[in-house]
């Protein structure tokens, strides 16, 4: 039986599946399944997946969020751990699941753990910023009773999973949403920086904005008291704009990145405080345009 499941979602990603599946299978934890769950891929990603081991689970464009997707990939996981995946990572080094089952084994409190995350040669310089903050090169793995964490490297029990699916109306950070319900009901999670992953985006900016826009949407829903005024948008701009701006000044690669870091930042945290002015429901339509925004009717 497998040890561990992998649950990678995936939507027009013919530029890295491919990667990340040989990178799989090269791994010293031979024992896994592979879930690949697709909500409507138009290129080639479901034909490249397919000339691997893999369990295909469909999802349609119309159903799809990322918790739902989720959730019908662990479904149909037979290991009592599923490490999460986004298509668009690949493993650094061959030891990166052995590394995120680690803690589960030293702790039985353990219900998540979730690893480094660090960019390539095509991150922006800001992403590259948010990676270093978000997720430090610490020299071992560590406990945390706070719910941050990232499904684009993450590992959970599955049968907590089954006490706590994911939440399938958020617009994003659904996550963060489980990390938080898991941890009261005294759970732990743990960070794993020894299991990096380069994690490639290839934004343009309105994707950044969208990007940012739907998490705002969703956290507003998970910490309802949160604020995000507009001093916020331009304090925020600001100091980050400044503060990437020295960084890169230390690396001398000022001039080649100082222009696309005030685009970043801009769309970044526009598409924040855009996100939190949301009122009601977020629609259908509006769902797709966060999800599909390549014109998904084609």
């Amino acid at each position: 039986m497998a040890i561990c499941s992998i649950v990678i979602r995936c939507y027009n990603e013919e530029q890295h599946i491919g990667r990340l599946l040989k990178s799989i299978l090269q791994q010293t934890v031979k024992e896994v399944e592979i879930i690949v769950v697709d909500s409507g891929s138009t290129d080639k990603t479901v034909a490249i997946a397919q000339q691997f081991p893999i369990k295909l689970v469909n999802i349609s464009p119309q159903e799809f969020t990322f918790g739902r997707a989720l959730n019908r990939g662990i479904a149909v996981a037979t290991a009592p751990y599923v490490l999460i995946a986004s298509a668009h990572v690949y493993p650094v080094q061959q030891d990166w699941i052995e590394k995120m089952l680690v803690p589960f084994k030293a702790d039985s409190r353990v219900a998540l753990t979730f690893g480094r995350q660090i960019g390539n040669q095509v991150t922006k310089y800001s992403e590259h910023q948010i990676f270093r903050k978000w997720f430090p090169a610490e020299p071992h793995w560590y406990l945390q009773d706070h719910p941050f964490c990232n499904n684009a490297n993450a590992c959970i029990r599955r049968n907590v999973w089954e006490q706590v699916p994911y939440d399938e109306q958020l617009t994003g950070l659904e996550d963060l949403d489980w990390a938080k319900k898991v941890l009261q009901k005294g759970y732990l999670l743990a960070y794993v920086p020894e299991a990096p992953v380069v994690h490639v985006h290839q934004e343009t900016p309105w994707r950044i904005k969208n990007r940012y826009r739907r998490e705002a949407i969703a956290y507003k829903q998970i910490f309802p008291e949160a604020r995000f005024s507009f001093s916020d948008f331009i304090y925020l701009l600001a100091t980050n704009i400044i503060s990437d701006w020295y960084h890169a000044c230390r690396e001398k690669v000022f001039w080649k990145n100082w222009k696309e870091i005030v685009t970043f930042r801009l769309f970044q945290f526009w598409g924040t405080y855009q996100g939190y002015r949301q009122r009601g429901q977020v629609s259908e339509m509006l769902k797709r345009r966060f999800y599909y925004p390549n014109k998904i009717g084609k």
